[in-house]
C-alpha cells in the first residue's frame, strides 16, 4: 500500500516573487546630475520595509522632506530615515503605534492620499502636527540618521573627521552651500608659532 505523505512537508521552490511576499521595498533612483553618483554602485536603489509598506514609506518621506528641505538632496538620502523609521517601528511596538497613527492622521486629511495632496497644503499639514507624538518622532530621527551618514556627508561636502591635525589647513572653509561670511564675522586665524 502506498505511503501517506504529509503535503506540509513537500518543498516549497523559492522564487523571487516568494521571496518578496510579505514584505514591502520602498525603490528609488538617483538624480542624473546627482553628486552620490560617484559613491555609489548603481543609480537604482531599494529599501526592504518590515513594519512599513511602500505607500506608508512615501507618506514618511514626504513628511521628512518637508521638516529638512534640501531640494538637491538625493531621496536615497532621505530613505536612510525611513529605513531607521521603518526598524524602529518593527522592534518597537509603541513606536509601530505612532508612525502608523500618523500616517492615518495625513492620509485622513489627504481624503485617503496624503502624497496626492498639493505640496503646499502638505507643509501646512506637516506644521499642523508639530509637537504630536508623530512629528517629534519624526524629527529626532531624521536630525539623528539625516545629517550623520556618508551620503549626506559627501551631498554637504562634510569630508568626515580631521583627526588631530584639524580642519584649519585641511579645508574647514571649502563649502560651496554656504555663503561666505563677511571678514569681520570671520575673527582671526590662528598662526603657527
Amino acid at each position: 500500500m502506498p505511503r501517506k505523505t504529509d503535503s506540509s512537508h513537500e518543498p516549497i521552490p523559492l522564487t523571487r516573487r516568494g521571496m518578496l511576499q510579505g514584505s514591502s521595498l520602498l525603490i528609488g533612483v538617483l538624480s542624473a546630475g546627482s553628486a552620490l553618483a560617484p559613491f555609489v554602485p548603481s543609480r537604482t536603489w531599494a529599501l526592504e520595509l518590515s513594519a512599513l509598506d511602500d505607500r506608508q514609506a512615501r507618506i514618511v518621506m514626504a513628511f521628512i522632506k518637508h521638516l529638512y528641505p534640501h531640494p538637491s538632496l538625493d531621496d536615497a538620502v532621505y530613505a536612510l530615515v525611513v529605513k531607521a523609521v521603518d526598524q524602529k517601528a518593527a522592534a518597537d511596538k509603541a513606536t509601530r503605534l505612532i508612525v502608523l497613527a500618523g500616517i492615518d492622521h495625513l492620509n485622513a486629511i489627504g481624503h485617503g492620499d496624503w502624497l496626492g495632496r498639493d505640496v503646499a497644503l502638505q507643509e501646512i499639514d506637516v506644521r499642523a502636527l508639530e509637537g504630536t507624538p508623530f512629528f517629534s518622532y519624526l524629527r529626532v530621527t531624521s536630525v539623528n540618521t539625516l545629517y550623520n551618514n556618508p551620503l549626506a556627508f559627501k551631498h554637504f561636502g562634510y569630508g568626515g573627521e580631521a583627526g588631530d591635525t584639524g580642519y584649519l589647513y585641511t579645508g574647514f572653509n571649502d563649502l560651496k552651500w554656504l555663503p561666505d561670511p563677511p571678514p569681520s564675522a570671520s575673527g582671526p586665524i590662528p598662526k603657527d608659532d
